[in-house]
């Protein structure tokens, strides 16, 4: 394979003159590639995500875009369905799950739980069809804490997937690996503790021999690696933030609440450095996703914070969550308590509580939601516009062929085009609403609602 790429990536612009892959080999020439250059390429072709479809929450860049950067060659998505048209196939889920279904090798993975919170599923789904070729109980609780409101699920963690292996986590109901050919469970960990409360949401990231998960309950607070391979503990780290919740008796004001989060973190480079953001309650934090060391700290004076960080340019874009919503951008890098010294700008204005933002081409797209979508330049903070498209909106809006995708809970997919003029190309909609957020593979749309999975793709004809 050869390649010639320019593309803005962790923050910086690499040009890459001529590189070649041997598949059989897995061997990569680097002559006459900058050392920047080199360890671009090297993270991109040693990682276990190469060639996965849609591997995790938000995909294989953590960051809702569905092609590599710099790769510009239109996937051929559809632009137009309905429950009659672009429909390849739709199958019913079985239970109540939100996380988003991660798609590889012909197999699409994803999570389900029961109302009750007793019992939690894997199902492995052929892509091809929409068969259901695995719907495994993986653990069972006897008294699962209620989740006291109505937005969450018992089921809403992301699986990871790479080539052989899924991970698959439910918080401290339990985290588990199972083998995606003979679909056999490998290792298992029910000893994670945390009172998620509201139950759990923050997804599994995998990094290099590492499985992370982020446990943010109203009990503890910290960060944990495990061996891929085991499942043992390789690090822990508890997190730092003063939360200043405590009520006149000295305990934790409405149960701790304002101690919870339930975002997935995102790893990055940073000038040659490798860093793992993570938004927390009342913190957000830059960490060496390989020892677990903090490195950095933000406070703010957010919780529950739910979106995914996303990064560019050296900058950290953070959204805090309940409370006071808002984005604070971060300059990463930095050491200790950067909270006066770091921060670039921020904003309370259209920023989601739940839904991830998308930065594309220096310009960042916020969907808040109660349904306004507001676009940024992401160096200032200048505004460029903002519209409302109606409806509520939970889960986190994809890019793909220069159009932004972004499906809301009453089932309706509105499509804007990207770019600094506010533009909708198509509205969809669906029999019932989406909490989980879209995968892509090729030139198809998964798109799981309440009750379905669908695969959603143009007609051969080559009808939209």
């Amino acid at each position: 394979m050869h390649s010639a790429v320019s593309s803005l990536w962790f923050g910086f612009k690499f040009e890459v003159p001529s590189f070649k892959v041997s598949a059989s080999l897995g061997k990569l020439e680097t002559r006459n590639l900058k050392p920047e250059t080199l360890f671009a390429v090297l993270l991109l072709v040693g990682s276990p995500l190469v060639g996965a479809e849609w591997p995790e929450f938000r995909g294989p860049w953590g960051n809702g875009h569905a092609a590599a950067p710099g790769d510009t060659t239109p996937a051929g998505l559809p632009l137009h369905w309905s429950e009659t048209e672009n429909i390849k196939w739709k199958a019913p889920i079985p239970e109540r799950g939100w996380s988003t279904p991660v798609v590889l090798g012909g197999q699409i993975w994803l999570t389900t739980a029961t109302l009750d919170g007793h019992d939690f599923f894997a199902l492995c789904v052929d892509a091809e069809t929409g068969q259901i070729l695995l719907n495994e109980k993986l653990f069972h609780s006897d008294k699962p804490e209620p989740l006291n409101n109505n937005v969450n699920c018992y089921a809403s963690p992301s699986p990871a997937i790479e080539r052989g292996r899924v991970y698959i986590s439910f918080g401290s109901y339990g985290t588990a690996c199972l083998d995606t050919a003979a679909r056999k469970l490998l290792w298992e960990r029910r000893d994670l503790p945390c009172r998620h409360y509201r139950g759990p949401g923050s997804s599994p990231i995998l990094f290099e021999n590492l499985l992370i998960l982020t446990f943010d309950g109203v009990d503890v607070q910290y960060v944990v690696a495990l061996d891929k391979k085991s499942g043992k503990n390789v690090w822990k780290t508890d997190r730092t933030a003063a939360f200043n919740d405590l009520d006149a008796q000295g305990k934790p004001m409405t149960e701790g609440d304002y101690r919870k989060a339930f975002s997935t973190p995102l790893i990055v480079d940073v000038n040659g450095k490798t860093e793992m953001l993570s938004a927390g309650s009342r913190a957000a934090y830059g960490y060496d996703p390989r020892t677990g060391r903090e490195l950095w700290k933000v406070n703010h004076p957010g919780y529950s914070s739910a979106a995914r960080p996303v990064y560019g340019q050296g900058l950290a874009f953070i959204m805090t969550g309940q409370g006071q919503p808002g984005l604070i951008v971060v300059r990463a890098g930095g050491e200790g308590d950067v909270s006066k010294t770091n921060v670039v700008w921020k904003t309370n204005q259209g920023a989601p509580k739940m839904p991830s933002p998308l930065l594309i081409d220096n310009l960042l797209y916020m969907v808040s939601d109660d349904g306004g979508v507001t676009c940024l330049e992401a160096a200032t903070g200048n505004p460029i516009w903002k519209e409302r498209i109606g409806g509520t909106y939970c889960a986190s809006p994809i890019y793909a062929d220069d159009r932004i995708y972004i499906p809301s809970t009453q089932g309706k997919t509105t499509v804007l085009k990207a770019g600094r003029k506010f533009e909708v190309l198509a509205t969809n909609t669906l029999e019932a609403g989406c909490m989980a957020s879209p995968a892509v593979s090729g030139k198809s749309l998964f798109v799981r609602t309440k009750t379905h999975l669908y695969r959603i793709e143009a007609a051969s004809d080559g009808k939209k």
